[in-house]
């Protein structure tokens, strides 16, 4: 029991330490994370709605 408290204090002071240098971000490095995760998003629902119709919408239209 001793040991894993041990354990969790240096962890616990490893985390404060990320957070002291952790920084908010302007506005710039937000919106251009933003994009890149909507690019992210949209190409994945692209591919994902190209599958949808390969497999299910292609097969109906040669029958």
């Amino acid at each position: 029991m001793k040991e894993s408290i041990n354990n969790i204090v240096p962890t616990i002071r490893s985390y404060f330490r990320i957070l002291k240098l952790a920084k908010k971000p302007s506005r710039e490095e937000f919106l251009t994370i933003a994009k890149v995760a909507a690019a992210g998003i949209l190409a994945i629902g692209i591919v994902g709605f190209i599958f949808y119709v390969l497999m299910d919408v292609f097969p109906q239209m040669i029958i």
